[in-house]
């Protein structure tokens, strides 16, 4: 035995000699419940359940590192090494789990996957990575006092964890907490309580699971009691619902507002643009990718920066056509397998629902699906998709996650060629194997501008703005339009403005207790 084994040796015993009064029983069921991940599947759950997004991309980051730590550890590093488990003779019998495990002792397996779905989880949200690590900790430390591992075996094992979290970053990169505030700060009206404000809300949007928080609907008439509120619901007609609002909001010189998902974020901020109107992002669907992108992860953030008149400028990217008509979006265009897969979805979502529908439609594009042929600047182009961002999105390879700015003037194209053999396949591989950059039927480039032409004379002549399809055009340039939508966006840290939120809802829901009896600290959040 050499003098690490020899120290990991005396380390065991010391720990089996201690005794930590009351801890005992309590770090043995700790230890039974991350048996087969089950305490991080626990985890995960319950922060899908009842966090935000932010929570729910921690639990998918932190599986995601566990699965890939316990591969690693169980199938490769474990019957590499195969160190002999310890000697239970100093472990008091009181401790020793009622199964003994079976399988080598190097890395302990239990401390990998904690400290793989902890890191993953910090990774994402540091406020949920505390509450996760102590968790994580003990059950790393359980492993030695129950005596199944040495105390090398569970530190090899939390460094090998927290590798495989870190390594996830490659292929996924995490969100920021907050977008890049680069962006300089532009006027926009302060609307103490909401006044001004008309607020689209889509009670179709999905928001979480029911009862986990608030209902957006509900914070609103809290955090800005005299906003007005019109209410969408799935029988609602959204686009005349919209045109009145729009109309009324520009008609008093007011603020035009949205709370939904990406869909209804997307109409609103058009009708906002076309307006010129300043326009009130209040996060209610399931990914919310524009807010996020924006820097407006939740509706207090939003409610907040609406009473204190904080806001920037973001871009709009326009399709425009050889008719002089203009197509915008705020996420994405895209032309090829993508709008295919929207437009089958669409076809099958009634029956199906949309999980389900999105499954079947991607299996069949992928069997079905040509390339499309068309121009690019100029160029005779055969491709499975064409993809343009309205800003640089992240990572740079196949599956862009989000952007840090809105206000760079560029559009993310991406190219996958459909000349090659086994394009689709080669790709998706080379995505995998981290050599994206390296595929010849894959390109990516940041432009202001590009001029697609051609589109008529392919077999499917559709094309997707955010995820609407529309049909097909001959000609199309894609650019920027400039700084062309105020959005509101808090201006201080998040926490702060979180805090003032939550005053200003407490305030409200105790002068509804009081029969509505104004307090002395009754108003909007708090500037």
């Amino acid at each position: 035995m050499g003098a690490l084994g020899e120290l990991d040796q005396r380390l065991f015993t010391r720990v089996a000699a201690g005794r930590l009064p009351g801890a005992g029983p309590a770090l043995g069921r700790l230890s039974r419940a991350a048996d087969h991940g089950r305490l991080w599947l626990g985890t995960a759950a319950g922060l899908g359940l009842v966090g935000g997004p932010t929570a729910r991309r921690a639990a998918l980051r932190g599986l995601g590192s566990l699965a890939l730590a316990s591969a690693t550890v169980n199938t490769l590093v474990k019957w590499t090494a195969r160190r002999p488990r310890p000697l239970l003779d100093g472990v008091p019998p009181v401790r020793l789990l009622r199964r003994q495990p079976h399988t080598t002792s190097f890395p302990s397996g239990h401390a990998a996957s904690a400290a793989a779905f902890a890191t993953g989880v910090a990774l994402e949200s540091t406020r949920y990575g505390a509450l996760v690590a102590p968790v994580a900790a003990g059950v790393a430390f359980s492993r030695v006092y129950v005596g199944v591992h040495f105390p090398g075996d569970v530190l090899a094992g939390v460094a090998l964890g927290a590798g495989a979290a870190l390594l996830t970053c490659r292929r996924w990169p995490p969100r920021a907490a907050v977008p890049e505030r680069e962006r300089p700060a532009v006027p926009a009206p302060a609307l103490p309580r909401g006044r001004g404000l008309v607020v689209l809300v889509n009670k179709r949007a999905g928001s979480g699971a029911p009862g986990a928080a608030p209902a957006p609907g509900e914070l609103l008439r809290d955090l800005l009691p005299e906003a007005e509120l019109v209410d969408c619901g799935p029988d609602g007609d959204f686009a005349a619902l919209l045109a009145e609002a729009a109309d009324r909001a520009a008609g008093a010189g007011g603020v035009l507002g949205v709370c939904g998902g990406d869909g209804s974020v997307n109409a609103v901020a058009r009708a906002a643009a076309d307006r010129r109107l300043a326009l009130a992002v209040f996060p209610g669907g399931t990914l919310n990718h524009f807010a996020l992108d924006l820097g407006v992860p939740d509706v207090e953030s939003a409610a907040v920066a609406v009473d204190r008149g904080e806001a920037v400028a973001v871009d709009i990217g326009a399709a425009r056509t050889g008719t002089g008509e203009r197509l915008r979006f705020l996420n994405t265009f895209s032309i090829g397998l993508y709008p295919e897969l929207v437009r089958i979805r669409e076809n099958l979502e009634a029956r199906w629902g949309k999980w389900p529908a999105a499954a079947v439609a991607l299996a069949r594009v992928l069997r079905t699906a040509h390339p499309v042929e068309l121009e690019v600047d100029g160029r005779p182009r055969r491709l499975w998709l064409l993809f343009a961002g309205n800003g640089r999105y992240v990572p740079d390879g196949f599956a862009p996650v989000f952007r840090p700015r809105l206000d760079d003037g560029l559009l993310d194209l991406r190219l996958v060629d459909g000349d090659r053999r086994l394009a689709r396949t080669r790709v998706v591989a080379a995505a995998l194997l981290g050599a994206l950059h390296h595929s010849r039927v894959y390109t990516a480039d940041r432009v202001p501008r590009v001029e697609l032409s051609g589109l008529g004379d392919t077999g499917t002549g559709i094309l997707a703005c955010d995820g609407e399809v529309v049909p097909g055009t001959d000609r199309l340039l894609l650019e920027k339009d400039r700084a062309a939508l105020v959005v509101y966006r808090p201006a201080r840290p998040l926490d702060e403005v979180r805090a003032d939120a939550r005053r200003a809802v407490a305030t409200a829901r105790h002068r509804r207790r009081a029969g509505g009896r104004r307090l002395p600290a009754d108003g909007g959040p708090p500037g």
